[in-house]
Order: C-alpha cells, then structure tokens, then sequence
C-alpha cells in the first residue's frame, strides 16, 4: 500500500493498537523481548489518527510507554485482567518500541513505505539510536517486527480459548475474525497483518525476510494447532487445519480492506466454522 501523500508518521499513531497489535498485550511487547536487548503487543495485529487523542499523545511523550488504556483507543478490553493492565503499563525501552512501531507501520503503508526516521518517530525513540540496536538496518529491523507480529497473533490463541465457556474449533475461528471486525468498523480499514504485509513487498527481494515471515507464521500455527487438539482434532489433522484457520483469515482481511466492508470476514467465520467443529472427534 502507497505511503499518503505528505502524511508523516505521527507519533500518536503508537498508541493505536488493533486487534491484529493490541497494546494490551503489548504488555507482550514484553515479549519484544525475545528480540530486543533486554531481550526486547499486535497486530498489531490501530485505531484512526482521528480517534487519538491528544492526552494520549502527551503521555507518550511524557512517560516513553506505549499507550494501552482502552478508553484511548476505542477498544472494550475483553479477557484482560487488572494484572494484564498493570503489566501493560510499564516503561518500554527504545528498542522496544521502535520493534513495535515498526509492525504498526508496516501493516499501515507496507515495508517500502515505512523508513527508519519514521519508525524512529513513531517510536518517540532517538534517530541516533537506529543503528546503535539495528546495525543490520531496515532489513533486521523489518525481520523483528515480522517475528513480532507472529508471536502476538500465536499469544492472543490463549486469550481466545480463556475467554470461551466450551471452546470449540468454529469458536476461536470466530474470535479471529472478531478482532478484525472490531478494529475495521471502529476505526476503519487503514492497517492490515504486518506479517501478510511483509510478505507482499519482500518475499522475492529479501531472503531473510521471507524466512522471517515463514517462521511468523509458523509461530502463529502452532498455538493454533494445539488449541485444535485440546478440542478432540485428531492431533495429524490439526496442523493442516490451522493453516486453512490463518490462510482464510488472511484473505478475509486481504478483501475487507480491497472492499471497505467486513462482508469476507461475516462469510469466512459462518461458513468455515461449522467445516472446523465437524473435524471434533466424537467419543
């Protein structure tokens, strides 16, 4: 996707997180972790510049976290604890953030539109800092905010299945889709999956991006998969039907944002739902 004409990367665009990114667990942007200093939430998998508030901005400023108080962003917490909230509001490092904001970029405007001031920006971070955490560049930069992104997708699968009173395989295709709904009739359909995005722009250009995205979404698939056996899938079939899970979901968002409307996601969670729950075994 084109980079708008003359729209810089706005700071307060960090505090915007989407179902695909959801700051709430960017208290998983702890988990930024695994690839930042320290060792390092959403997608990414955010809401409308319009729906930020300037307040929101501020306290970025003030404060260097990533906003996830869902009264600034729109959102209705769902399955989120006070702890989660807690842990949600610590301080992140720069490195961190610049991860984050990367995959919010990048599922905005696509890799090639998104460069390492904006990302600095966006992040609040200093410019300087780029090469002192990313010495391999965008290239490294992109290929952690990919990792990023699937490690947000694979961690709200537990969310997902908590949140369900009898968790059944159409169910938590059902809450996928939901998040995507949510964020596309809340705050429209700028933003994509970063990981789905990523892939778009650098799977022939950029081997280890490809790479990076392939074990996205592999770290996507797994938590999937073993949701899908804790619900009788027979444990040879669950593989396969998480990726038909992420594959239509991914299409489904693909279509929704081409036609402005979430009529893909309404059709691919009735009509692959009851498809998932037939696969139950019985007895």
């Amino acid at each position: 996707m084109a980079k708008p004409e003359g729209r810089a990367a706005s700071a307060g665009d960090a505090a915007g997180v989407t179902a695909a990114a959801d700051a709430a667990d960017a208290a998983d942007t702890a988990d930024a972790a695994d690839t930042t200093e320290a060792a390092d939430a959403s997608s990414a998998p955010g809401p409308a510049d319009a729906a930020r508030t300037d307040g929101a901005r501020t306290g970025r400023a003030q404060t260097g976290r990533t906003p996830t108080d869902h009264t600034q962003t729109g959102h209705t917490p769902t399955g989120h604890t006070r702890t989660d909230h807690a842990q949600a509001r610590r301080t992140y490092s720069p490195r961190e953030r610049m991860v984050f904001s990367a995959a919010q970029l990048i599922r905005r405007d696509g890799v090639a539109a998104t460069g390492m001031r904006e990302v600095a920006a966006h992040a609040q971070a200093p410019r300087g800092s780029l090469q002192h955490y990313f010495p391999g560049g965008k290239e490294q930069l992109v290929n952690e905010a990919v990792a990023w992104g699937g490690r947000y997708a694979g961690r709200r699968v537990a969310r997902f299945m908590a949140a369900m009173d009898a968790p059944t395989p159409g169910g938590l295709f059902a809450a996928m889709v939901a998040q995507w709904r949510e964020e596309y009739l809340t705050s429209g359909f700028a933003a994509g999956c970063p990981v789905a995005a990523a892939t778009v722009d650098c799977a022939e250009s950029v081997p280890s991006t490809r790479e990076a995205v392939a074990a996205a979404f592999a770290t996507w698939n797994v938590p999937v998969a073993e949701a899908l056996v804790s619900m009788g899938v027979a444990p040879s079939q669950a593989p396969d039907l998480a990726t038909v899970m992420i594959s239509t979901l991914e299409g489904a968002i693909l279509i929704a944002r081409a036609e402005q409307d979430v009529r893909a996601l309404d059709a691919a969670a009735t009509q692959l739902g009851p498809m998932l729950d037939a696969c139950v075994r019985r007895g």
